[in-house]
């Protein structure tokens, strides 16, 4: 595309500067007096549109300006193609490039995320195993607890049926007293105007007896007395007993569902590390297209330096056909003058020939 304000009067002010200092006024040295600026294509079309309006009509263009204009219309085209091949080119391989930087950036960002998720998930499953492991050390303190408990409370019920079977036994003695009493003092009673002396000291001795008796009954009292108080308090171990066996329970129950939440969070760990095992999938998937594309924009680099060269080619075709075209228009100047040097020498020849 010429640039804007690019005009023929510029073209033709730029080329009689160039035939001023003695230069061809080729495409490339017209655009570069304007500064490198405008199309190459509009300063051809310039350039010829100024030579047609100068030459003379009905003149035949020699074969040189048709092939300088031919390499120059080539050179243009060739240049330009070159060009918007490589910017082309160019443009596809740096998109690739940033679109595949810009998605690796976000997996590794995406990476970094699931990482640090993984890596509280640990953590936490780390702390759940540790707490899990002092919960099983509890349970089974609280087992063994439990079991000495049990075996204490097995140990105080059988106290407490020995207790109630040596109540009943001194129950059972002392009715055997009271009926053996009653027995003898229907005895006596029945002997006692036979005997009165005797009785009187067999009642002695019975009194006697009786006293030692009635103090064996208020000792067997107070040990049944004792023994029920001792009951009493069994009953209530026994009871306090039961209570903290319920209450073991409750936290054995308890540690069980803290187990099931624990294995909640394993199984969310394993589904965790399936889709890191995914990503790291895509991550290497999306490195190989990032590969790949950076071999594309390496071909695309070759074949920017495959037109380079073919432009420095063509350049220099087009330079040596300059020289050559400069050559030749040299030489043609010199037959030219060669040619009008002769013409002007005829008409001496004839007064040679008459003296």
């Amino acid at each position: 595309m010429a640039r804007t304000g690019l005009y023929k009067s510029e073209v033709k002010k730029a080329r009689d500067s160039l035939l001023a200092m003695g230069r061809h006024p080729s495409v490339d040295a017209v655009r570069v007096e304007l500064g490198n600026t405008g199309s190459k294509t509009t300063i051809h079309k310039y350039l010829k549109e100024l030579e047609e309006e100068e030459g003379a009509a009905g003149q035949p263009r020699s074969i040189s300006d048709a092939l300088q204009d031919l390499v120059a219309r080539l050179a243009a085209q060739l240049q330009e193609e070159a060009g918007a091949r490589v910017s082309a080119v160019r443009a596809d391989a740096e998109a690739a490039i940033s679109r595949m930087t810009q998605e690796l950036e976000n997996l590794k960002t995406v990476h970094g995320e699931q990482g640090l998720r993984l890596d509280h998930t640990q953590k936490a499953l780390i702390a759940e195993r540790a707490a899990h492991e002092r919960t099983r050390d509890e349970r089974q303190e609280q087992s063994a607890i439990s079991r000495t408990l049990e075996v204490k409370l097995n140990s105080l019920q059988e106290r407490l049926d020995e207790n109630e079977r040596h109540r009943q036994s001194l129950e059972e003695k002392h009715q055997h007293a009271r009926d053996a009493l009653e027995h003898y003092r229907s005895a006596a009673k029945d002997q006692r105007d036979q005997d009165q002396r005797r009785h009187e000291q067999q009642l002695q001795g019975l009194q006697a007896e009786l006293r030692q008796l009635r103090q064996e009954a208020v000792i067997r009292q107070e040990d049944i007395t004792r023994l029920n108080q001792e009951g009493v308090r069994l009953i209530a171990e026994l009871s306090h007993a039961r209570q903290a066996l319920a209450e073991h329970q409750t936290l054995a129950a308890r540690r069980e569902q803290q187990m099931e939440a624990l294995q909640q969070v394993a199984s969310a760990k394993l589904v965790l590390e399936a889709q890191l095992a995914a990503r790291d999938e895509a991550l290497a998937a999306l490195q190989c297209q990032l590969g790949k594309a950076e071999e594309d924009a390496a071909t695309a680099r070759q074949q920017w330096q495959q037109g380079e060269r073919e432009l420095a080619a063509v350049r220099a075709r087009l330079e040596t056909h300059e020289a050559l075209l400069q050559e030749w228009r040299s030489r043609n100047e010199e037959k030219q003058e060669k040619t009008n040097g002769q013409g002007e020498g005829e008409p001496e020849a004839p007064d040679a020939g008459q003296s």
